[in-house]
């Protein structure tokens, strides 16, 4: 932990609520939140469970990502630093995020940003002071992940982010992170890049958490962070085949060696004729694997192997 003296010097000192009541010292916290306007119950039990953190937030950062946005401070009684960003289209997840970001560098007074679903709900009222905490005693602390459970308390396997690990309760270093719940430095952002926009949906997390190992910070997944979200399928959006597809090949083609993309892929299609039950569902994933093959995917920035190397001891090479 460090001390107030020195977390004062590194510009680690809040106010707390409204600049009144508790002082906060580490790095400075924002929640940010991107919604479609079709869950406004669940937005509000939200931030109402922000609003209930023992440790405030410096700045909530709510994008409408489509849609127009209400008041929300004036309703749930939320501090005065709430942001709302209205976007007039949908830019998906990763777009939507990288709109709060880029709001959260121009009022430059946050070293953290907790992102939370907008159909999720903090439990616990020190979820913010934990997420301070473990940053402020790791400086190279990049992300950590959340875990993901449901109103009865399960998480689902494909939220533990260890390869065929089953006990989401066993944290540590990982080389992957849950979307619905997790924090970013801002340092490690604005050295790696924001979140791929052109992704959409799917696999945007792998993207970040492969730049992130490359640039050599480290990610971690803390399960005393509950993030509690309903149990949900990726299968419900009408795309997730097409896009899966599509983006996996476009995220090896940017991160990976070249020698290392066949084998990839060559994982993949095997798995997925294994797992995938429908034609229909197979049809649109070869369709959007085409897609990635043919269409440009952005900046290629190839991971060194000796990050290939990392990725595999702590149990997940990225041919898998």
């Amino acid at each position: 932990m460090v001390g107030e003296a020195e977390a004062e010097a590194q510009g680690w000192v809040g106010s707390g609520w409204g600049g009144v009541g508790v002082v906060s010292v580490g790095p400075r916290i924002a929640v940010a939140v991107v919604t479609m306007g079709t869950r406004p119950q669940e937005v509000d039990a939200l931030l109402a469970s922000v609003a209930k953190q023992d440790v405030a937030p410096e700045r909530i950062v709510i994008v409408g990502n489509g849609c127009p946005l209400p008041e929300f401070a004036e309703r749930l009684g939320l501090p005065g630093e709430v942001t709302a960003v209205e976007v007039d289209e949908n830019l998906g997840c990763p777009g939507g995020r990288n709109v709060a970001l880029r709001r959260l560098r121009e009022l430059g007074d946050v070293d953290v940003v907790v992102e939370l679903d907008d159909d999720g709900l903090l439990v616990d009222p020190d979820v913010l002071r934990t997420v301070r905490d473990l940053y402020a005693a790791e400086p190279r602390l990049g992300i950590v992940g959340f875990r993901i459970a449901d109103e009865n308390g399960e998480t689902q396997r494909r939220h533990v982010p260890r390869l065929g690990a089953k006990d989401p309760l066993r944290g540590g270093e990982v080389t992957c992170f849950l979307g619905g719940g997790h924090a970013l430095s801002m340092e490690m952002l604005e050295q790696t890049g924001d979140w791929p926009a052109e992704f959409f949906f799917a696999h945007e997390e792998t993207d970040l958490a492969w730049r992130a190992a490359d640039a050599g910070w480290t990610i971690r997944y803390a399960p005393e962070l509950l993030l509690q979200h309903p149990k949900t399928s990726p299968a419900r959006h009408a795309i997730y085949h097409r896009v899966t597809a599509r983006n996996r090949v476009w995220l090896v083609r940017r991160r990976l060696p070249l020698p290392l993309v066949p084998v990839h892929l060559a994982v993949w299609i095997a798995l997925t004729l294994v797992r995938t039950r429908s034609v229909g569902g197979l049809r649109a994933w070869f369709g959007g694997f085409v897609e990635g093959v043919r269409t440009s995917a952005g900046e290629r920035r190839p991971m060194r192997w000796g990050t290939v190397w990392r990725l595999t001891r702590l149990g997940r090479p990225p041919v898998v």
